[in-house]
């Protein structure tokens, strides 16, 4: 059975959404026990494959038994084991929240919950390009749905936006896959970075070209400047545990950019290596400065947390930029925490809106929560992580993405990132202010659901254990840098290495 691990995560949500999807009837308990009892199996295959990862062995699944490069390979290594399990612990406290209520506002929330799972542990496995634009486009078509799950006119006008720049990226996608196929004669992303190693001088041009199409197509997916108006209203409009999900969304264009770049336009690469750098480098400043203003400007807590995300693409993509080793390993940290505390301050948000009755989550005076001093302290927590202070992991996170800049990095990097972290800071005190303190009226409502306390906690509680477990985590997030650095044990794992065929048999 361990052989089949690396499959495991793209196997079992598709085979636990068909299940869900059989019926089209109402949530039934059944339902949730499937979805819910699928998930948490995710998180433990994710900790199987990150301790399977941890020695520093690449190994690959050959679909078919199909040998690479002509094959579908999904391949194992530090990076893709880390994502996978970041994924079923953020999806593990969506789904549970879930279950109080919001997956009875709309018809087969859990089986488009399970695939956009398929979609999103897919990217992170697979081998080649062409692969990587179809568990692109499962994640995708499932997201269109959840994204409208509950209807609404906010949604509705949020969803359109969304579909349309994300079917624009699908077609650059074909485009840019199309250029690089016809460059190098291969999908293979290893196979490629080999072939690139060879290739004629007149035909970096053309190579070029695609790899630069193909980073449009992963900064609109990681939402970066100027690809990113879709995201805040889209994730601000979407129902409260589809919004948690997609936090991890944009990490999957962030991690297409670590994977196909240091892959295939790596060291090796000759004139065209690192050609990605310079442009997120830029752009990702960028990006910062836009979201801190966005912060500032945004009156109320769903669109805030949603320009919080942005915050964190810009974090994410500086660290990129940088391209030192000590800066993917601080930006892996980053990722860690600000996924899932930005996914449970969306969880939260739902908590505060609904006790707050008609003001909802705008930030104007209301009628004081019912349970107030529970959600301020989370409130606090969640702010305190996501704006970067002390002691909190946000804080551990942004040390590290600043003490990996060097030279001219630092005085362009420390400023704009502080800066941003005030602007935080500021907004965030002046949301808590206005929903727990400036209120009048009577306490209404009944008290919150268990489940949907467990989903907040669930992730809000990353944040202090990721201080805990921080020499682990940044051992781990190191040696995961050291291996995107050298590309060439990958290359030698898929075509050097014995093979695991999908009988689990070895020739």
């Amino acid at each position: 059975m361990i052989q089949h691990l690396i499959v495991l995560p793209v196997v079992l949500p598709l085979v636990a959404g068909i299940l869900l999807l059989r019926s089209r009837q109402g949530v039934t308990r059944t339902k949730r026990l499937i979805s819910v009892a699928s998930t948490a199996l995710l998180v433990l295959i994710g900790i199987a494959l990150v301790a399977k990862a941890a020695g520093g062995e690449v190994t690959y699944y050959a679909l078919g038994d199909w040998q690479p490069p002509f094959g579908i390979v999904l391949v194992l290594d530090r990076l893709s084991a880390l994502m996978v399990l970041l994924t079923g612990v953020l999806a593990l406290g969506a789904v549970v929240f879930a279950c109080a209520g919001d997956d009875e506002k709309g018809s087969n929330f859990h089986g488009l919950f399970q695939w956009q799972l398929m979609g999103i542990n897919g990217a992170f496995l697979t081998g080649d390009l062409f692969n990587l634009f179809v568990f692109f486009e499962v994640l995708l078509l499932a997201s269109y749905a959840l994204l409208l799950h509950g209807g609404g006119k906010a949604r509705i006008q949020s969803s359109v936006h969304y579909v349309v720049l994300n079917l624009a990226g699908s077609s650059l996608f074909l485009i840019g896959v199309g250029i690089l196929y016809g460059a190098t004669g291969t999908l293979n992303m290893a196979d490629m970075a080999v072939r690139l190693a060879e290739l004629p001088a007149e035909r970096d041009g053309l190579v070029k070209a695609g790899a630069l199409i193909l980073l449009v197509v992963f900064g609109l997916k990681a939402a970066i400047l100027p690809l990113y108006f879709w995201l805040p209203r889209a994730y601000a409009a979407a129902p409260a545990p589809v919004a948690a999900l997609f936090a991890i969304m944009t990490k999957v264009g962030i991690y297409s950019i670590l994977r196909v770049y240091s892959l295939v336009f790596g060291e090796s690469a000759g004139g065209l290596a690192n050609l990605e750098q310079a442009w997120i480098w830029w752009f990702s400043l960028a990006t910062l400065i836009a979201a801190g203003v966005g912060v500032l400007a945004a009156r109320d807590l769903r669109l805030l947390v949603a320009y919080l995300v942005l915050v964190s693409v810009g974090t994410l993509l500086a660290g990129i930029g940088m391209g030192s080793v000590e800066a993917v390993s601080a930006l892996l940290y980053y990722l860690i925490h600000t996924t899932l505390v930005t996914g449970g301050l969306f969880l939260l948000a739902e908590l505060i809106g609904v006790q707050r009755g008609k003001a909802g989550t705008r930030l104007v005076k209301g009628r004081p929560l019912k349970q107030g001093g529970w959600l301020a302290g989370l409130f606090f927590v969640g702010a305190v992580g996501v704006a970067g202070l002390p002691p909190m992991s946000g804080a551990l996170g942004k040390v590290l993405v600043m003490a990996s800049a060097e030279g001219s990095q630092q005085a362009w990097l420390w400023p704009i990132l502080l800066a941003t972290g005030l602007a935080a800071t500021v907004a965030l005190s002046r949301a808590g202010s206005t929903l727990f303190w400036r209120s009048q009226g009577d306490a209404m409502g009944e008290a919150l659901p268990r489940r949907q306390w467990f989903g907040v906690m669930w992730l809000l509680g990353a944040s202090p254990l990721l201080v805990l477990l921080a020499g682990p985590i940044t051992g781990y997030t190191l040696a995961t840098a050291e291996q995107l650095a050298n590309p060439e044990a990958m290359i030698h794992a898929l075509f050097d290495a014995p093979m695991i065929k999908v009988d689990g048999a070895t020739p």
